[in-house]
């Protein structure tokens, strides 16, 4: 469920543009009103905003924006206001570029999108780099990582709820072997992580329980804890099955760590509010004892906090 709020009557986007560029334009910015705005408009009218503006002014107003606006609020509002798939590719060439193994982005891109999705950030991918998501992966990730983040990327997710019982008896098994084993870096081990339909593998953890006793995450961190590759063999599983439990874990940590992971937080308030960041913060609260966005007011300030708590809901539309 989306925790974006639409006024009750949505300006034009014409008249959007014209108030954003009185918010730009003369002495200081206008933060306030280019939250009012952007804040409250979904994807279809923030990305008729840019183009609108585009014409009009000739000028691209993310541009604009970023050079009005700084720090955390500034990539707030210019992930906010990019189209779906182009700031997953932003997001993607990003953390590529910046990979380490700890690094989930790819993971959430890959997991917690559609196949449908996936394919259209693929593709904005290209257009925007010149080059395939899967080329920069290969080039810049190694060892068993490049195998399961080159799956991942490259997938496409039957998205149906049929299961083949037999099989996801089989891959339980298999799965039970190599960990018992350790070998992690089977391909059989990790295709089933990186590309069978979440049915399938739902279907396949369950037996996995039904017949080991144990939740496969938790037999994946006991084998070993600290262990980088496994902790992105965990994150996958539960992105892709429990995506709001990932993700209300993602925030507890960028919240509640030494200091706030104001990238952490940016990302998942970005990408989620129009998805499930209702659903989200339900998980954060029951789990934390304190709702997200008192969490968030404690933790952040000024015009970043004004525009995370706009897209949390909170407040007059």
């Amino acid at each position: 469920m989306s925790t974006l709020k639409l006024p009750h009557h949505v300006p034009q986007a014409a008249e959007d543009c014209e108030q954003l560029q009185k918010a730009v334009k003369g002495w200081g910015t206008n933060e306030g009103l280019i939250i009012s705005i952007l804040g409250h408009r979904n994807a279809a009218q923030r990305k008729l905003i840019r183009e609108t503006y585009a014409k009009t002014h000739g000028e691209d107003l993310l541009k604009v924006l970023d050079k009005e606006l700084t720090s955390d609020f500034e990539r707030l509002v210019h992930l906010w206001t990019l189209d779906t798939a182009e700031r997953d590719a932003f997001l993607a060439n990003e953390a590529i570029k910046k990979w380490t193994p700890s690094n989930r982005v790819l993971v959430e891109i890959s997991c917690a999108r559609s196949s449908e999705q996936l394919l259209a950030v693929r593709r904005s991918y290209h257009a925007l780099y010149k080059k395939s998501i899967e080329e920069d992966v290969a080039h810049h990730t190694t060892g068993d990582f490049r195998k399961v983040l080159l799956l991942l990327v490259s997938s496409y997710r039957y998205e149906g709820e049929e299961v083949n019982l037999n099989s996801a008896k089989t891959e339980a098994k298999l799965l039970h072997d190599k960990i018992s084993k350790k070998a992690y870096n089977d391909e059989d081990f990790i295709k089933i992580f990186a590309t069978s339909s979440r049915a399938q593998i739902n279907a396949v953890l369950n037996h996995y329980k039904d017949e080991f006793g144990k939740d496969i995450n938790k037999d994946l961190k006991a084998a070993d804890p600290k262990n980088e590759f496994l902790a992105l063999l965990r994150a996958t599983v539960k992105c892709l099955i429990h995506p709001e439990k990932y993700y209300a874990k993602v925030l507890r940590l960028a919240i509640n760590g030494r200091g706030t992971n104001e990238g952490d937080l940016t990302r998942v308030v970005a990408t989620r509010a129009e998805v499930d960041l209702k659903i989200i913060g339900d998980e954060y609260q029951r789990r934390n004892s304190v709702a997200l966005d008192r969490a968030i007011g404690k933790d952040t300030s000024g015009d970043y906090e004004k525009m995370l708590l706009a897209l949390l809901g909170q407040g007059d539309a």
